[in-house]
């Protein structure tokens, strides 16, 4: 079945999301572990922590759904801390939730997605809110980054650490899509996917959503056009052409290229990096290049010119002295 529109990606996400913890794939360490909870009915307090689109959200449903069934949706709530991040949203919302009676258990769960972007004050008073109905309430919070959650909500939690998916687990994922909703992928395609997605799930379905559309049948080029980023060979002639000391040729490539694709700066350091480390130079030579490389990408996130910023990182390619 082909979807109908781009807002068809939550469909495709809910309709391909596991309905048990035992489906959760690339996670067996953290599954096992969540099985042995629901098991005991011992469920703590948990932090998910990891990179984007490798199976927190997705692990939190199941937990509940394994451990409420049918009456999961009553005992269960999400809340988004990146859309309400202040500490309103812990006093009322999450506090009146919390103090309500289960139904059918001796506890809910309350799951905190992107809890990483809760202000300082907010996790000062949740972690007062997990005190006060700990009897009555279970917190899963999930972050990108750990370290941004403060150590006393961290000394509460058990902590599980997600890892970015196995190209193996991500592979049969693209090969259940395709059978699922009706479209083919060649193998190059596949492996274009695998490259740009990065072991985040969330953005392969995003980027064959989008390529499904007008396409029964996806090829290579359709990825790398949809998810705005240059293909392995025309990096590597890029950062090839700079290393020969032909800076004009590699600025004008990449400018060319950029206007054709409608890529950003971050688009572009984040192709560079994914090819500097099959070049054929010394490993001295991408040690400076990746040194490089980290410094115009903080300029870039700083506010810094992107265009600017590339040709000043191409330009110091073009005069690197590698052996």
């Amino acid at each position: 079945m082909k979807p109908a529109s781009l807002s068809m990606i939550d469909v495709w996400t809910e309709k391909h999301r596991p309905d048990t913890l035992g489906e959760v794939v690339g996670q067996e360490n953290i599954v096992d572990r969540l099985e042995a909870f629901v098991e005991n009915d011992e469920v703590p307090h948990m932090l998910f922590a990891g990179p984007a689109g490798t199976g927190k959200t997705t692990s939190a449903i199941a937990l509940a759904k394994d451990l409420y069934g049918d009456e999961w949706k009553q005992n269960f709530m999400e809340t988004n801390a990146s859309d309400e991040r202040g500490i309103d949203v812990v006093r009322e919302k999450v506090k009146n939730f919390a103090r309500t009676k289960s139904i059918g258990a001796d506890y809910k769960i309350i799951f905190l997605d992107e809890a990483d972007a809760l202000t300082s004050d907010a996790q000062q008073a949740l972690r007062r809110t997990m005190e006060q109905f700990s009897d009555n309430c279970r917190f899963i919070l999930s972050c990108n980054y750990s370290s941004k959650i403060i150590d006393p909500i961290q000394s509460r939690c058990a902590v599980f650490r997600f890892n970015r998916l196995e190209e193996s687990d991500v592979k049969n994922y693209i090969t259940r899509l395709g059978e699922d909703e009706g479209f083919k992928i060649s193998e190059e395609a596949v492996e274009a996917v695998m490259r740009v997605a990065e072991g985040d799930l969330r953005r392969v379905t995003n980027i064959l959503q989008t390529a499904s559309i007008n396409n029964d049948e996806i090829e290579e080029e359709d990825i790398y056009g949809i998810a705005a980023s240059l293909r392995p060979d025309e990096i590597r002639e890029i950062l090839n052409d700079s290393l020969k000391g032909s800076f004009m040729d590699a600025r004008d490539t990449l400018a060319d290229l950029m206007i054709d694709r409608g890529l950003d700066g971050q688009d572009v350091i984040d192709s560079i990096h994914r090819e500097i480390f099959d070049l054929n130079i010394s490993e001295r030579a991408k040690l400076e290049i990746i040194e490089n490389l980290g410094e115009f990408e903080f300029r870039i996130s700083e506010g810094g010119s992107a265009d600017i910023q590339i040709e000043a990182f191409l330009a110091k390619m073009a005069d690197l002295e590698h052996n």
